[in-house]
């Protein structure tokens, strides 16, 4: 399965379709973790780096049946932190959700560029 890329604008619009499109990617099975931890980790870019930020999204198969899920964006400083989310707040779940649902997740950290990453076990 050739891998997706996805090059698009961090915004609160478009991740409903980003999800459409990985969900078409995936299909079945694991297709609705992957798509929670894509919008997940595209929605801490917006929040924490800033809307409009330009990401690199890639989603990939790999032989072993799991999915990668990579989200690049410019700014190697601002990481994801797990954090404990009170029952009110609207934030901070984010983190909790990536380890919730994958195998494994983590930051690769360039220069000028970080990508979080996470890996789903398939169906």
């Amino acid at each position: 399965m050739k891998p997706l890329r996805l090059e698009l604008l961090a915004v609160p619009k478009e991740v409903a379709g980003l999800r459409r499109a990985v969900g078409a990617y995936v299909g079945s099975g694991p297709g609705a973790e992957v798509q929670l931890c894509v919008s997940e980790i595209v929605a801490n870019v917006i929040r924490h780096v800033g809307e409009g930020t330009p990401v690199v999204v890639r989603v990939s198969g790999a032989a072993d049946g799991r999915f990668r899920v990579e989200v690049t964006d410019p700014e190697p400083r601002a990481l994801p932190v797990p954090v404990r989310a009170a029952g009110g707040d609207e934030g901070g779940r984010g983190v909790a959700l990536l380890e919730a649902v994958s195998v494994r997740w983590g930051v690769l950290r360039g220069i000028d560029r970080k990508t979080v990453w996470c890996e789903i076990a398939g169906g």
